[in-house]
């Protein structure tokens, strides 16, 4: 059964809690977490997250950047992250995460650039990338959830 959904980025301000707070909204009965690589630990989502999230109905505004830890990745069914060089490094790091961490983008074959410190126009584009790769994995988290194997 899939029941927890690990987003992760590098400092868990621009991309993860924007795809944790979409999964969030379209997985309900799922625990949606978010960390990064290299965290910037205890800090808010970045306020152009903040901003693209609300205006696509989104509250991320309590959310708190944390570090992947051992413990996060052994707790969570699938990790989904932002660009290839992150399922390399998290790999790399606690080997017992293989075969269960995938890019976002897998379906639709594409990474999610970071929008960090760019202007508004980048964050955009980083949630409509955000945005796809959720429409690809939703309907595939719910038939695992379902026990129904693809």
């Amino acid at each position: 059964m899939m029941k927890v959904i690990l987003t992760l980025c590098i400092g868990n301000i621009c991309r993860s809690p924007l795809a944790q707070g979409l999964l969030a909204q379209q997985l309900p009965k799922h625990a949606v977490w978010s960390a990064g690589l290299g965290a910037l630990v205890g800090q808010a989502a970045d306020p152009l997250s903040v901003a693209v999230a609300q205006a696509n109905g989104l509250d991320i505004s309590g959310h708190r950047a944390q570090q992947v830890t051992s413990f996060l990745c052994q707790k969570s069914d699938l990790i989904l992250v932002m660009e290839q060089s992150h399922k390399t490094q998290l790999e790399q790091q606690f080997p017992l995460v293989r075969g269960k961490v995938f890019r976002l983008g897998q379906y639709s074959q594409f990474d999610i650039a970071d929008p960090y410190r760019q202007p508004q126009e980048a964050f955009e584009a980083a949630y409509a990338a955000i945005a796809q790769g959720v429409a690809d994995w939703v309907p595939r988290i719910r038939k695992l959830s379902g026990g129904q194997v693809e």
